[in-house]
């Protein structure tokens, strides 16, 4: 090694110019080696909390690149902070690697040099005339806090000539030109997310390390919980070898476990001063952070810095808009942090939920609020707003996440409040889970007092009877008795001002139809489509009404009076379908049939297929296997008459499937039953035996499959696609088998390589 001398520097540690030697265990990332320093770039910045990486990545990617170029290997420290010291190593590690650099070090053991103005320029003058590649990696860059330091590396990067690039790597994004370095094409940058290990990198690091196989079920909870985060998986192995039953450990393992507490203790919190500690402590209660949000619950006025300095410093925190307005804390780093509070202020942890509630609600982020409020444990005002505001989840298409919330509420204790529960009956229905719908009426109706109302009734009983018939009786034993739910709903349903008159005789029309009467039925919908109060009803109560009127009415042949029907809510369910997606789903099925059997009669084929192909894949999501049967059977017979007799017998063999489970009434058999016959029963059952290797996945299918890409559960992803748990899942089921997997890793691994993430 050069020795070199300077009244201010300390006797060089030749560890820090030495690359970190690997682990016997470690895992080479190869999706990563080359993003690191690729050709053409300046510079490349390896940036992350503490934990994810960063060394062992340049480390491996050093070793690597010396078999093409030399490589100067610098370790910083604070003590680094000192421009002679920092550029005395800096040198050194260059004069190492190259055997440059003589007159730079020369220089900076005169006393008094300024290593700005003297000796980055002749090691500039000496790299200048270099001619093979040469890479200098600064390791914990973020220790660094002298401007003249950063000032004489910029000088350096300015100046560099071509066969040289410079690798940093550091906790924070360093003080150097990013976004000019970015805009040429000469910046390269490894953050969080590409340094987050997937599934099969973190099976692979803990069987090396623990020499635990963890079952995959057991795995992909557990990645969810470390969100890729490398130190956590090394934790993880330590708990896992020292536990007598890993698969238990591995389930219990988060923010409470002891090496995670240590780590991040002596890692990051430690180093932390007390009003950021503070800071964070207390924000740990919330999900999501944000200036306004956090000045509101804290009490302060200077959050928005705080955030924007700690994202800056690489404290756990991920930004979750360009604008980097709102960010998320990593879900360990929380969990410690939450540890904490619970620990020295538990009394403080409501009044912060309670404030997060109110912040919310003022800004009609109503779902927010009804969260913070069970996370405080106030149901009562969690249950107040759900009753206050059922229209804000019901007209964005969140029935999906009104049911969660209700459910969670009443799970664990809430007063039992008739309207919310005949809500959560309605949500329950439009997120087909009839198994729900009567027990929730029968509790309603329980609850009921005398002379108690419900928004939009006239009578509190005739709006739980509605809703058990139209969708708690399901059974076909259970006709009748749904037909004299709806009969004594209409009569105590008096008053035809209240949208809930409507609503009763849309239930009984829809039970006059189960048996059959749709003279009946059709005579009920016209004196419900002719009310006023029709114009009350919420958005898929309306939408639902005009599907079942017009397929009435296409029943009893009469097409155009039914196009008109569906002609009058024609903006209002484009509107819908566009703002909820599949959300839409309860809302739209009656409707996209209808009007596919429309144009299909009408004789307008290509309209009937792009109709009844999307009524097919509303139909899946709603989940209820009379309306799958019954568009999958009109598709079938469009596709038939348009000359497709593969995708005909396609359709019709899907259908077959769903016919035989539970649930599927006569009517829609016997559709399938006349459609298998024309098209032939011979090539039906060919058609099932060659299966359907090629089914494209739906719109919200496809939605699901990308959400399964990222760390979130499945009780994450409902909510935050606005459905329930039961629907995700039974997307879940339904993706895997269309991509032919059996687990939620063989599902992300296949998605990716057929390109849909």
């Amino acid at each position: 090694m050069v020795e070199a001398t300077s009244v201010a520097v300390a006797p060089l540690l030749a560890l820090k110019l030495t690359v970190p030697p690997p682990r016997e265990d470690e895992l080479e990332r190869e999706r990563l080696l080359a993003q690191v320093a690729p050709a053409g770039v300046r510079l490349c910045a390896v940036v992350a909390p503490a934990g994810w990486g960063k060394t062992r990545l340049m480390a491996q990617w050093a070793v690597r690149a010396q078999a093409r170029a030399a490589v100067a290997w610098l370790t910083l420290d604070a003590g680094d902070d000192d421009p002679h010291r920092f550029w005395s190593y800096l040198v050194t590690s260059v004069r190492e690697a190259t055997g440059l650099g003589g007159r730079a070090l020369e220089m900076l053991s005169a006393p008094g040099v300024d290593p700005l103005a003297a000796a980055v320029p002749l090691l500039l003058d000496d790299l200048s005339g270099r001619r093979l590649p040469l890479v200098v990696v600064l390791d914990d860059y973020h220790v660094l806090t002298n401007p003249r330091v950063h000032e004489g590396v910029e000088l350096l990067l300015s100046y560099l000539p071509p066969t040289v690039q410079l690798v940093v790597g550091g906790r924070a994004d360093p003080p150097l030109p990013l976004a000019r370095l970015r805009a040429r094409g000469e910046l390269a940058e490894v953050r969080v997310d590409d340094l987050r290990f997937t599934v099969t990198e973190s099976a692979a690091v803990l069987e090396a390390a623990s020499g635990v196989h963890l079952p995959a079920a057991e795995l992909e909870s557990l990645c969810r919980r470390t969100e890729g985060w490398a130190a956590s998986l090394r934790l993880v192995a330590l708990t896992l070898v020292s536990s007598q039953d890993p698969v238990a450990a591995a389930g219990r393992f988060g923010g409470d476990d002891r090496h995670v507490v240590d780590y991040l203790s002596d890692e990051v919190l430690e180093g932390l001063s007390c009003s950021d500690r503070r800071f964070l402590v207390r924000s740990s209660v919330l999900e999501q952070l944000s200036g306004a949000l956090c000045d509101t619950v804290l009490g302060q006025d200077d959050s928005a810095t705080l955030l924007d300095d700690l994202d800056r410093r690489g404290l756990f925190l991920q930004p979750l808009d360009h604008r980097r307005q709102w960010y998320r804390c990593h879900g360990l780093f929380r969990d410690v942090l939450r540890r904490e509070l619970d620990r020295s202020a538990p009394a403080m942890v409501r009044e912060l939920q309670g404030r997060a509630a109110d912040w919310f609600a003022d800004r009609d982020e109503i779902e927010q609020a009804v969260r913070y409020r069970l996370a405080a444990g106030d149901l009562r005002a969690a249950t107040g707003l759900l009753l206050a505001h059922e229209s804000w989840f019901f007209e964005r298409g969140a029935a999906g996440t009104y049911l969660e919330l209700g459910e969670r509420a009443l799970a664990r204790g809430a007063p039992l409040d008739a309207q919310v529960l005949l809500m959560l009956a309605y949500a329950s229905a439009l997120c087909g889970r009839s198994d729900r719908v009567r027990a929730l009426c029968d509790t309603a109706a329980r609850s009921l007092d005398a002379g108690v109302r419900i928004d939009g009734w006239h009578s509190a009983l005739a709006g739980v009877l509605t809703m058990r018939a139209a969708y708690g009786r399901p059974g076909e034993d259970e006709a009748a008795a749904a037909l004299a739910d709806a009969r004594l709903a209409v009569d105590l349903e008096v008053d035809p001002t209240e949208p809930g008159h409507v609503v009763a005789l849309g239930a009984l029309a829809a039970a006059q139809v189960r048996l059959d009467a749709y003279g009946d039925a059709a005579a009920t919908l016209r004196t419900a489509w002719a009310c006023d109060s029709r114009a009350l009803l919420p958005t898929p109560v309306l939408l639902q009404t005009a599907g079942l009127y017009a397929m009435v009415l296409l029943h009893l042949d009469d097409v155009e009076h039914a196009h008109a029907v569906a002609r009058e809510v024609a903006v209002t369910a484009a509107r819908t379908q566009d703002a909820w997606g599949d959300a839409a789903a309860a809302a739209l099925t009656w409707l996209r049939l209808a009007e596919g059997r429309i144009a299909y009669r009408r004789r307008d084929l290509d309209a009937a297929t792009a109709l009844l192909r999307r009524a097919v894949a509303l139909a899946e999501v709603w989940g209820r296997p009379t309306e799958q049967v019954m568009t999958l059977t009109s598709l079938a017979q469009a596709e038939l008459a348009v000359g497709d007799r593969s995708r005909a017998r396609d359709a019709l063999s899907r259908a077959r499937e769903v016919a035989q489970t539970d649930g599927c009434r006569p009517r829609a058999r016997a559709e399938l039953e006349a459609a298998e016959t024309r098209l032939g029963r011979g090539a039906v059952r060919a058609a099932r035996r060659v299966g359907r290797l090629h089914e494209e996945l739906t719109d919200r299918e496809l939605s699901v499959l990308r959400a399964l890409g990222g760390p979130a559960s499945q009780r994450e992803i409902a909510a935050s696609l606005f459905l329930s748990v039961n629907t995700v899942k039974g997307y879940t089921k339904s993706l895997y088998r269309k991509l032919g997997v059996v687990s939620r890793t063989e599902a992300v691994e296949r998605g990716r390589w057929l390109g849909l993430i």
